[in-house]
């Protein structure tokens, strides 16, 4: 399937190519690399998206001179794009269907990942006072707490490292006595940072919680009716390359780790479109979000961040009822062009099910 026959249009294609330019032009200054060989070949180090469960660090670099060309022109691209009325939503408004009528969804029961803080707590939040059947899910107890708190209309919260295989399986055992659902939104995810790190799987962490995580509760949750994976507009700027999915046979980038990763959301989530008939499977880029990962200097609010991920899993309107397709503010939009790639896809099922030890039936 050819990603530019995706676009719908040719801003649309420009948009979504200068999005991860913009998120890199907005973030804080570059600061040199603490020594190493990245330094010394010329990179910079570039502190966006630098968070480990939302407790900020640095990550790793991006070529000099190509960021130096893309930047100005992804900014004058962004310049010249009038916004839309997704681009001029505000807190208290992002869960109204501005491309629809104006009308009630029936009520859902929805799964929503990663929900303690940021996009996963809006999104949650979103649904509630949509009048949908929330379940959410925290790290630890101590989250957990604090989200029932946040959320008082939650039906529950369930609790899980996505860092360790077997809670991560528990979770999704937890989630399905509280299930069936209607909807699962995979959000939860981590930043890149200075240095590798491992979980007590001995997988590298990125990949662990932001891919391997969300495919094992895809293969052990029963089929809900929609799935939605979160990713990022960096995910362009990935490559589709499976031989190093744990990073660990390369100088480390954690900035081309957490890009990779989110690439291989949107691949996860095509693959599902792709065996599964009967699930609606997308993948969501929220945008540059003011939230602890995002960091204070993000143009957007989380209502905005939230406001596609819950019109995915809810949405009546004829837009949202598509599978296999990359969103950014409701737009269908090309992703990475590795991501529609079968073989690709197949390949990233067969090394979770091999590191994971969990089939994806069907």
């Amino acid at each position: 399937m050819s990603a530019t026959r995706r676009s719908g249009s040719a801003m649309a294609w420009r948009d979504a190519q200068a999005a991860p330019f913009r998120e890199l032009a907005h973030a804080q200054a570059p600061a040199p690399r603490c020594g190493g060989s990245s330094e010394r070949r010329g990179h910079r180090s570039w502190n966006v998206f630098g968070f480990r469960h939302g407790v900020g660090v640095v990550t790793g670099g991006l070529l000099g001179p190509a960021l130096a060309l893309l930047v100005p022109l992804a900014l004058m691209w962004d310049f010249a794009k009038a916004p839309t009325a997704h681009d001029r939503l505000s807190a208290g408004v992002a869960s109204l269907d501005v491309l629809g009528p104006r009308r009630r969804p029936e009520m859902a029961t929805v799964f929503v990942t990663g929900s303690s803080a940021g996009i996963g707590l809006g999104t949650a939040d979103a649904l509630v006072k949509q009048g949908h059947r929330v379940v959410a899910h925290a790290r630890d107890k101590a989250r957990a707490a604090e989200t029932g708190e946040a959320l008082p209309g939650v039906e529950a919260v369930l609790v899980g490292d996505l860092a360790s295989i077997e809670e991560t399986r528990a979770l999704a055992e937890d989630a399905n006595e509280h299930g069936p659902f209607d909807a699962v939104v995979h959000n939860a995810g981590v930043g890149g940072r200075s240095r590798r790190e491992v979980t007590v799987d001995d997988l590298e962490e990125i990949f662990q919680v932001n891919v391997l995580a969300p495919y094992v509760l895809t293969a052990l949750m029963a089929r809900p009716k929609r799935l939605v994976y979160l990713t990022s507009g960096l995910h362009l700027s990935a490559r589709g390359d499976l031989s190093d999915l744990q990073h660990d046979k390369r100088h480390w980038e954690g900035m081309q780790a957490y890009s990779d990763s989110k690439l291989w959301d949107v691949m996860l989530a095509f693959a599902i479109a792709r065996r599964w008939r009967g699930t609606l499977s997308n993948a969501v880029d929220p945008g540059w979000i003011k939230t602890k990962m995002g960091g204070p200097g993000a143009p957007d609010p989380v209502e905005l961040g939230a406001d596609t991920p819950a019109w995915l899993a809810t949405s009546g309107a004829p837009e949202a009822l598509v599978t296999g397709r990359f969103f950014r503010r409701r737009r269908d939009l090309p992703a990475n062009p590795a991501a529609y790639d079968p073989a690709l896809q197949d390949d990233l099922i067969e090394a979770c099910r091999s590191l994971s030890g969990v089939p994806l039936l069907g």
